[in-house]
C-alpha cells in the first residue's frame, strides 16, 4: 500500500526543500545517542497519518538550540531554515497512535545525510524513525523514504511574506496552503500554536495518503482566529 502511494506522490512536483536556504549537509555527523522512549510501546492499528511541519524561526527563537552544535536547525552551521520537516506520523483511533514499536534498526550515517536537509536535527530523525516510523516500516531507511515522497509533494507558501500581512488569520494561512496544494482541502490543514504563534502545520491524510480531515484537535484554532508568524529569516 505504502508503495502504491508514493508512486502517486512522487507525480506531484513540489520545491518544498526551497524552505532549506543553502543547505549543505556535512560528510560527517556525529551520530546522536540512541532515544529513550517516553511513553510505553503501541502497536495500534494505522488508521492515517500526520505530516508534522515545524516553522524554524519559532523553534529556534531565544537563541538557546543555536548553542547546540548537533542542532543544525538552528545553529546556522548548514544552513537556514524556515519550514522543515517534524516529522510523519502514523495515527490510530481513538487517538491511541502507535509509537515505540522498535527502537532498532539504527539509522546509518547516510540516512543521516540523505535527510538532514528535510529534518536538520540528527537526534530528531532517530526519534522520529523510532516513536513512529518503526510502527510502519521496517527499516529507517524505508521511513524516511516515505517521510520524504510526502514531504517533497508538498508546496509552502512563503510564510515570512504573510507573517508581514495586516490582519493575519488561521484561515489566511491554510488558504495559502491550499493554493499551491489543489488537492488539500481546507479541513485537511492544521495549524498547532502557541500564545497565537505558529509553531507546526499538521496535514492529515488517511491510511492510504490521501488527504483528509483532521480532528478537531488536530485543527487547531479555527479560520477566524488572528495568527502571528515570528519572522527571523
Amino acid at each position: 500500500m505504502i508503495r502504491s502511494a508514493l508512486l502517486v506522490i512522487a507525480l506531484v512536483p513540489a520545491p518544498a526543500l526551497a524552505q532549506a536556504y543553502q543547505c549543505r549537509a556535512p560528510q560527517q555527523i556525529e551520530l546522536p545517542p540512541p532515544p529513550r522512549p517516553d511513553g510505553p510501546r503501541r502497536d495500534t492499528p494505522i488508521t492515517g497519518y500526520t505530516l508534522a511541519i515545524s516553522w524554524s524561526p519559532e523553534f529556534c527563537r531565544g537563541g538557546s538550540a543555536a548553542k547546540d552544535p548537533g542542532n543544525y536547525q538552528c545553529n546556522g552551521s548548514i544552513g537556514r531554515f524556515g519550514f522543515v520537516l517534524h516529522g510523519l506520523w502514523p495515527e490510530s483511533s481513538p487517538g491511541k497512535y502507535p509509537q515505540w514499536c522498535s527502537l532498532s534498526p539504527r539509522p546509518s550515517a547516510a540516512d543521516f545525510r540523505a535527510n538532514l536537509c528535510m529534518t536538520p536535527v540528527p537526534g530528531l530523525l532517530e526519534h522520529e524513525w523510532a516513536k513512529h516510523g518503526s510502527c510502519m516500516s521496517k527499516t529507517p531507511t524505508a521511513y524516511f523514504r516515505t517521510a520524504r515522497a510526502m514531504w517533497n509533494a508538498v508546496r509552502l507558501p512563503d510564510a515570512d511574506r504573510l507573517s508581514r500581512q495586516q490582519g493575519l488569520t488561521a484561515g489566511d494561512l491554510r488558504r495559502a496552503i491550499v493554493a499551491l496544494n489543489p488537492r488539500i482541502p481546507l479541513a485537511a490543514v492544521g495549524l498547532r500554536t502557541g500564545n497565537g504563534w505558529l509553531r507546526e502545520v499538521h496535514l492529515c491524510y488517511d491510511r492510504k495518503f490521501a488527504p483528509a480531515a483532521c480532528t478537531a484537535a488536530k485543527f487547531g484554532p479555527k479560520n477566524d482566529v488572528p495568527l502571528n508568524i515570528w519572522r527571523g529569516l
